[in-house]
């Protein structure tokens, strides 16, 4: 569940930083892709400590 729920997370910051700059679909959708990735693995690592303390 953190992981999905890191992935949804980045890449809801990806779209408002790239709707921000003033980015078109592309930009969008790269940024999107980008902190969907970059949000799973987040989520992946914490999921990794969370197993490992308890």
């Amino acid at each position: 569940m953190i992981v999905i729920g890191g992935m949804i997370l980045g890449a809801a910051l990806g779209w408002r930083n790239a709707a921000k700059r003033g980015g078109n679909r592309m930009d969008i959708a790269q940024y999107v892709g980008v902190g969907f990735i970059a949000g799973g693995l987040l989520g992946l690592f914490v999921t990794i400590g969370v197993e490992k303390v308890l």
